[in-house]
């Protein structure tokens, strides 16, 4: 979802007549979009933003700003560590950074000192719908294949380990038909997958939208999604397990566009720390939405979030969660340590688990993942996968796509081939990674 603020940001920008360069040492404005789901991640980045305003004894012309989450949690108490900023803009803001920079560099150019910083990380009404602009390629880059969607921000769920309701407010959709018609303008440019993104996607637009014969909100989406000339695939991130519904399950079974893997955040196979997360589903019904999805689409592919050493987390209770993530069998999986994050309800609780104790535990899961990856990737090796081509690999001489289970392939390729569905013979397979040669009989290149 950063990635997409960034994207829809710097694509405003460009309008106005900005130039997006490369290398940070080249630029006159540099913008920090930052992410707060970790403290970890709110001190890296004010690490990064302290490097940077030494810039300002050298070029006092230099406009630094934080955007995001941390510039929603912390405001203008960012200026005790960063008094040199110029902009600091949260999460419902991202729109006024134009008009915001337009305003520095006009004071700038006038020799008038640029005063005090620019804080706004004030509520707007709408604001959901301002994420809505892509950056087009330039001549010389190759064509955009794969985009973000956003449908939905903000989140009511209330985890307890969870800041994200504090830095990105309540739940609020975007228009239906507006969304329908951004990816009707991403398949005219040549985009073949889109993803659509949503603090808690699967909850797009309840309390807009009527169920219409059993089918959610988000599910009318896909179909109209699915119905768009051009678009090849979709996929969506990220879920909650309550929004797996019969319609939604349903929907791998006949929307052949929508790719077989799912990410699904588990969090705890533990009822318990379930409960203290403030998680409301049970480990036996998040295994029967596996179950049921897998019934749909037996090659379903499956990723998810687990976090180990909560608070109170007994060796029953990571036991439980073990068993449930061997269970599962996760093609790939994002395994955090709990770290107490100030201003959840989790911080105040008594009982924290040792940092040696979520170490192993931590690795523990890590190794199970690992087994999985290779059993799941080794199993392709001599099959034929429908492979996305969506451009150079970062040594910029072979070519790298993704299959529908969402695994990346590298393999060579003409360049002419950007933005199409090829059959990929895979020959050998990493971890995440899967190498082969292109079948292009009959394929137009």
């Amino acid at each position: 979802m950063n990635e997409r603020d960034s994207e829809a940001v710097a694509a405003m920008l460009r309008v106005r007549g900005y130039r997006i360069v490369a290398d940070e040492a080249a630029c006159d404005i540099l913008l920090l979009n930052t992410c707060s789901v970790r403290d970890a991640a709110e001190q890296k980045a004010i690490g990064k933003a302290g490097y940077l305003a030494q810039r300002k004894k050298k070029q006092p012309d230099f406009i630094l700003g934080i955007l995001g989450c941390m510039a929603q949690n912390r405001g203008a108490t960012l200026l005790d560590q960063l008094p040199d900023l110029d902009l600091i803009v949260g999460t419902q803001k991202f729109h006024q950074v134009p008009d915001y920079l337009d305003n520095l560099r006009a004071a700038r150019d006038a020799g008038v000192p640029i005063g005090e910083t620019i804080v706004d990380i004030a509520e707007e009404a709408g604001s959901q719908n301002t994420i809505k602009d892509h950056i087009a390629p330039e001549a010389d880059e190759e064509r955009q294949v794969s985009a973000f969607v956003s449908i939905q921000q903000g989140c009511n769920m209330d985890c307890a380990f969870c800041i994200v309701p504090k830095t990105r407010g309540d739940e609020r959709s975007r228009p239906m038909d507006d969304i329908v018609r951004e990816c009707e303008q991403l398949a005219v440019r040549g985009v073949r997958e889109v993803t659509l993104l949503g603090q808690i996607v699967t909850s797009y637009g309840r309390r807009d939208y009527a169920h219409t014969g059993g089918v959610t909100p988000f599910v009318q989406l896909l179909e109209k999604v699915h119905a768009i000339e051009g678009i090849e695939r979709i996929r969506f991130t990220s879920p909650h397990p309550r929004g797996f519904k019969d319609d939604l399950v349903a929907a791998y079974g006949r929307l052949p566009k929508l790719c077989g893997y799912v990410h699904l955040p588990m969090q705890s196979g533990s009822d318990r720390i379930l409960r203290a997360m403030n998680r409301p589903y049970t480990r036996d019904r998040y295994r029967e939405i596996v179950a049921a999805l897998r019934a749909v689409q037996p090659e379903m592919y499956f990723s998810t979030d687990v976090i180990v050493g909560f608070p109170g987390e007994t060796d029953e209770d990571f036991a439980q969660t073990r068993e449930l993530f061997e269970a599962c069998d996760f093609d790939m999986a994002y395994v955090f340590k709990y770290s107490i994050r100030t201003g959840t309800p989790a911080a105040a609780l008594a009982d924290q688990v040792p940092d040696e104790v979520k170490e192993h535990r931590n690795q523990v899961l890590l190794e199970v993942l690992q087994k999985n990856s290779l059993r799941h990737t080794a199993r392709m090796v001599g099959t034929v996968a429908d492979v996305l081509v969506e451009g150079r690999d970062k040594s910029g001489e072979r070519f790298t796509g993704r299959t529908r289970g969402n695994r990346v392939c590298v393999f060579e390729a003409d360049p002419r081939l950007i933005g199409q569905l090829v059959p990929l013979k895979i020959e050998r397979a990493s971890v995440s990674t899967l190498y082969g040669e292109l079948q292009l009989a009959g394929v137009e290149s």
